[in-house]
């Protein structure tokens, strides 16, 4: 590992070369402020999620922290794994700061920037939530489509709306099928999955007239109006294998039109040995990524990829193969990824190369096992540490235990501490901070066996605690955007106001990053 100032640091991100930076602290720092290209992958979790992020170990990674030392034991973690090229930028976050350099509060941001171009330059049309309750008034024919993921839909969204996420809009529009002369509004929560999901139907040459909703279901609440909560969704609107085939139109049409690099399936084994570490990504539902993919692809729906791709992928200009059926889906996420400025590859014709997979098994831990019931006798354990998030360490814990996260645990550790027993949803958390700290105590460590479930289902008495971790501890929670969701209308305008100023905030060299393309006039 070596240092690089944030200047420098600045220059080797606006240039051409393949690299990723990583911002290794907890969810909740990097939501406050971080630089705008720069993934999440917090220390506690750093050796499970790098792989998946930054599939190439060749890669050069930038990396940073709040001049705590994180960022030092990350580069080490990260060298065990076999990363070599990582650089530190002096100071941290404040040293970018204090450089005069922007930072970014919220999450998927690159995303949402991309909306806002998109906006402006493709001219996408919006309604106002008053102009869409007199088209409902009215009795106006109309499809209103949330494009958000089904889950999403189901806690709230707009009275009258149907769900079908933005991924799924173009294969499966043909299934709908709707008169031309319908209009179609489709909208998100806030506003670029709904710029998104309208421009991407006109890209693709629907008929029907297409407009997005400006600012969503927060704009909608905005105007006055309730939301319907608890919602179920009808269903994906069914495939069958004519409606699939017949696809192959609009997907050549779009890798034509964007210049869209496609890879034949028989040419794949050829292109995998070349590009060994490249990220591959089957953007089809859950469901059918589980029932058969090609080995060696990770799910990542077209609807996530496109609007948290910062979450999916780290190395900025790396190739990216999609994988689909009749490649539509692909192909869609494919113009947007381009232009964000990454290299995304359609694969062709993939299904013969689909097989169906293991069956995953369930991570475990190499600590040994406390039983609830041994533990809630006193276990001979010195110290219980509770690795979930803080949320749900407030809402219910195993009584006496305390909060921590893996860069913060040695603090929270007495000197004469000598066992430890940890809670984890995933044990190879505990594992890893089991590790941290025998490296740099003599301290023994367990886990507890089954996690804070079984201890609950067990009967064990369970400890609330609202207002610990306080609010400046959660480290790992974002509070600048979870409420806004929840009627808190100033939450509301506070987020669609941050949203709307993304791009003033870009410098030059990072509004370079992104590639839109301009309208198509005449």
């Amino acid at each position: 590992m070596r240092y690089v100032s944030a200047h420098e640091a600045e220059q080797l991100i606006a240039s051409a070369d393949p690299l990723a930076v990583l911002d290794i602290r907890e969810h909740g720092l990097y939501g406050e402020g971080h630089l705008l290209f720069a993934s999440n992958c917090p220390y506690s979790v750093l050796e499970l999620k790098i792989s998946a992020l930054v599939p190439d170990i060749k890669a050069t990674l930038i990396i940073y922290d709040d001049a705590d030392g994180v960022a030092e034991r990350a580069a080490q973690a990260l060298e065990r794994i076999g990363y070599k090229d990582i650089l530190i930028i002096e100071g941290g976050i404040e040293a970018w700061r204090s450089a005069g350099l922007a930072v970014f509060k919220g999450v998927n941001v690159p995303s949402k920037v991309l909306g806002e171009l998109i906006e402006h330059a493709m001219e996408v049309k919006s309604i106002t939530p008053d102009e869409l309750a007199r088209m409902q008034e009215s009795g106006q024919a109309l499809l209103l489509i949330d494009g958000r993921p089904t889950s999403e839909f189901e806690k709230m969204t707009i009275p009258g709306a149907r769900s079908l996420p933005n991924g799924e809009l173009l294969y499966r529009w043909d299934a709908l099928d709707l008169d031309p002369a319908v209009p179609v509004v489709v909208h998100c929560a806030g506003r670029t999955r709904g710029l998104i999901g309208a421009q991407s139907l006109i890209n693709a040459g629907i008929p029907n007239p297409v407009v997005a909703l400006q600012n969503g279901t927060q704009g909608w609440a905005l105007s006055g109006r309730h939301l319907t909560r608890g919602n179920r969704s009808d269903g994906l609107p069914a495939m069958t294998s004519t409606k699939v085939d017949q696809g192959s139109e609009r997907f050549e049409r779009l890798v034509t039109q964007y210049g869209v690099p496609t890879l034949e399936a028989s040419d794949f084994a050829a292109w995998r040995h070349v590009n060994a570490n490249a990220y591959m990504f089957d953007v089809r539902s859950m469901a059918e990524f589980e029932a058969a993919h090609v080995p060696g692809s990770l799910h990542a729906p077209t609807v996530q990829l496109v609007q948290a791709t910062d979450e999916y992928v780290a190395q900025r200009r790396a190739p990216i193969l999609l994988i689909d059926d009749n490649g539509v889906r692909a192909a869609s996420a494919a113009v947007w990824l381009k232009q964000l400025g990454h290299k995304p590859i359609v694969m062709r014709r993939a299904g013969a190369l689909m097989t169906q997979p293991d069956a995953l098994q369930s991570p475990e831990s190499r600590l040994r096992p406390v039983s609830p019931s041994d533990l809630a006798a006193g276990g001979g354990t010195d110290l219980i540490v509770d690795l979930r998030k803080s949320m749900a360490f407030r809402e219910g814990h195993v009584p006496g235990s305390i909060w921590a996260t893996r860069a913060r645990l040695a603090s929270v550790v007495p000197p004469a501490c000598r066992t430890v027993t940890f809670v984890a949803d995933d044990p190879r958390v505990a594992d890893l901070c089991a590790s941290d700290l025998e490296t740099a105590s003599n301290v023994d460590c367990f886990i507890l066996d089954g996690g804070f479930q079984t201890w609950c289902a067990q009967g064990g008495e369970v400890e609330q605690t609202p207002d610990r971790p306080a609010d400046a501890e959660a480290i790992d929670f974002l509070f600048f955007v979870h409420d806004r969701h929840n009627g808190n209308l100033e939450a509301s305008r506070r987020y669609l106001e941050w949203e709307t100023g993304l791009v003033a905030q870009m410098s030059s060299s990072e509004r370079g990053q992104f590639h839109i393309e301009e309208k198509r006039h005449g």
